[in-house]
């Protein structure tokens, strides 16, 4: 070793331009190759995020596109642009790497380090695989979700009432709701609706209450109370009898009615062929998820106990009065549902104009009865006496699909996670009895359909993408060994995301998968650079001994692995630290996403950590085991090129 240090410890010269252009040649061809198939590495970890659909695939695809053509972009300019740069700039007196303060400080405290690991092969193995081993069951008591809450600032408060609620008693319950939110001091204003709009896209019945609340910003709050404080305040204040209470934010919602028809975050749909059954069902349903933890906000979509204005028309008093079935039906058409008669035309626009009886006369069933029929025969008749008038009762609203009748149990997940609450539901479910009549079935819907759908797809591709990466580095080194241990960087890469993700109490979501596969491509690029290194000292050792088991001892080996590992340590800390610098910021970042973005940083700050721990220190360990093997079995070195 102290050999090794006097050839680096030459005094600046100047050299040639000659001489110059030769090096940086030789130490493009070095390094370049290896960081262009670290960039195609990259890539390749990021195909799963490419194979994601719904929402998921929405929200991620332009972050790996966009990363994608970056790395693209960037792997043609290491190869074209960055040497034509360097041969620039780099001119004059050339130093040794250790003339450099910071190489000599970092170079100082990383030697002893690993000189002791090189020693105590044993304990520094034992030490990685149990820390590999302690992040298993980490990562499986980890909670699992879809996607991380996004905060919308806002609320959408959807309470659900009896499916006969009369206009005015809903208006009534309108108005003394937004009173009561508009009490609280965070609530800046509050909008609500009932019903549905005129469009055939908005199928909301009566009964269901939309009400959007918009809060002040946060520095208005009062001291210590968060979002979720306020939710149970106001669910607290407004418990009014026969109305069940739904929380969920505006835009989340209208994303999960569009996709899945579930407004909540998780859904049971059964589904039959009766939907007094279905109702039925739905209610056992119901009773035996009530009580579960996490579970929230848990109503029975209501598909019985609708009311219907029944005309029975009497044929014989119709001709007797000589009417017909036409004249009953275009008077209570024209009476009760109204009637247009002409347009307005205001400057571009046209209104349809429509006539009905004023509500006076058409609010109760009595009223009805007395609306006239004009007879040919008796002059003005009641429809009371052609038909008989009376409410019935029917479904509110019919839901159907594949083509099979359906209802629907709704909940929303509140301080828990939602595949523990899922399976703790479906537990339930599957030991209570008699609760699916034959010819009957249930599915599970909502957020949970799109969690089951991304955990498919990320099982299904993830393996293809290790092999892809496997054979990447093999065609890097052309060696299976070599690949094996830069490969081997991953699964070290995962201690420090699980650690962190875990003592974050931070749930597994597709959010937090996405910051996994970013981690891969960053660790596996790193112990790419340091395998560059580490044979660039092989190669200097056997120019120096030769390559025999006659000539090289096992001292030898490992003063020039230790050399390899310190050399340029600089740059290998400098791409972990460029690493951490840029995303540890974001774990004091509160703005608007950072909800989602959180997730995703955080098992790659933890990865990057310890994966360029174990790079430094376990990777040149069992870089040389390696050598020693080859040493003992061949009698001889392989050393592979590092250059094209």
């Amino acid at each position: 070793m102290k050999r090794i240090k006097n050839i680096l410890r030459k005094k600046p010269q100047w050299i040639s331009d000659k001489e110059r252009l030769e090096v940086i040649e030789k130490s493009s061809k070095q390094v370049s190759r290896g960081v262009f198939f670290a960039t195609i590495i990259i890539i390749t970890s990021f195909l799963p995020v490419f194979m994601l659909s719904g929402q998921e695939g929405k929200l991620f695809h332009p972050l790996a596109y966009t990363k994608t053509f970056i790395l693209i972009v960037d792997a043609l300019l290491v190869l074209t642009l960055a040497p034509v740069l360097i041969s620039f700039f780099m001119k004059g007196k050339f130093r040794p790497t250790d003339a450099h303060p910071v190489n000599r400080f970092l170079e100082r405290g990383y030697e002893p380090i690993i000189r002791w690991v090189l020693k105590w092969r044993k304990t520094t193995l034992t030490v990685n695989i149990l820390a590999l081993l302690i992040s298993i069951p980490l990562l499986m008591r980890l909670g699992t979700e879809f996607m991380p809450p996004l905060d919308e600032q806002s609320i959408l408060f959807m309470p659900v009432t009896l499916p006969d609620v009369s206009n005015g008693e809903i208006k009534r319950i309108l108005q003394v709701q937004d009173k009561i939110i508009k009490s609280v001091p965070e609530v800046e204003s509050v909008l609500g609706k009932a019903g549905r709009a005129s469009t055939a896209t908005d199928n909301s019945p009566m009964s269901m209450i939309e009400t959007i609340i918009m809060l002040k910003p946060k520095s208005q709050w009062r001291k210590g109370i968060d979002k979720k404080d306020i939710i149970k305040e106001l669910d607290t204040k407004l418990q009014i009898p026969g109305v069940v209470n739904g929380w969920t934010q505006p835009i989340i919602n209208r994303i999960n009615m569009l996709a899945t028809g579930i407004r909540t975050d998780v859904g049971i749909k059964v589904y039959g062929q009766n939907l007094d059954t279905i109702a039925r069902v739905s209610e056992r349903v119901k009773m035996a998820l009530e009580g579960t933890p996490g579970v929230s906000d848990l109503f029975v979509d209501p598909i019985t106990g609708g009311k219907y204005l029944d005309v029975d028309v009497n044929r014989p008093e119709l001709a007797r009065y000589g009417l017909t079935v036409d004249d009953v039906n275009q008077t209570v058409e024209f009476a009760l549902g109204g009637a247009s008669i002409g347009n307005t035309v205001e400057g571009r626009r046209r209104f349809s104009i429509s006539v009905r009886l004023a509500q006076d006369y058409r609010n109760s069933v009595e009223r009805i009865k007395h609306i006239p029929l004009q007879s040919p025969v008796f002059g003005e008749v009641p429809l009371s006496a052609v038909a008989d008038i009376k409410f019935v009762d029917g479904p509110p609203m019919i839901s159907s699909e594949n083509a099979l009748l359906r209802g629907a149990v709704m909940f929303n997940i509140r301080d828990r996670d939602m595949g523990g609450t899922v399976a703790e539901a479906m537990n339930k479910l599957e030991k209570a009895k008699n609760i699916l009549p034959e010819g009957y079935f249930i599915e599970w819907s909502g957020q949970y359909e799109n969690l089951i759908s991304g955990e498919k797809t990320l099982k299904l591709i993830a393996p293809i993408v290790l092999l892809i990466i496997f054979f990447s580095l093999y065609f890097a080194f052309h060696s299976l060994r070599e690949a094996f241990l830069s490969l081997i960087t991953v699964p070290f890469a995962l201690i420090g995301g699980a650690y962190i993700i875990y003592f974050w109490d931070v749930n597994l979501s597709v959010a937090v998968a996405v910051g996994f596969i970013a981690l891969f491509g960053i660790a596996v690029e790193t112990g790419i650079v340091m395998v560059i290194y580490l044979n660039d000292a092989m190669d200097q050792l056997i120019k120096v001994k030769g390559n025999s088991r006659e000539t090289i001892t096992q001292n030898d080996l490992k003063e020039y692995v230790v050399h390899g590992a310190a050399k340029r340590l600089r740059p290998k800390l400098m791409t972990v630290c460029v690493s951490l610098f840029g995303l540890v910021p974001v774990l004091w970042s509160n703005g608007v996403g950072m909800d989602v973005m959180k997730p995703i940083v955080l098992p790659m700050i933890g990865g990057v950590f310890t994966s360029a721990i174990h790079i430094l220190l376990v990777t040149p360990l069992i870089f040389l085991m390696s050598k020693e093997y080859e040493l003992r079995k061949y009698g001889k070195l392989e050393v592979h090129e590092t250059k094209h």
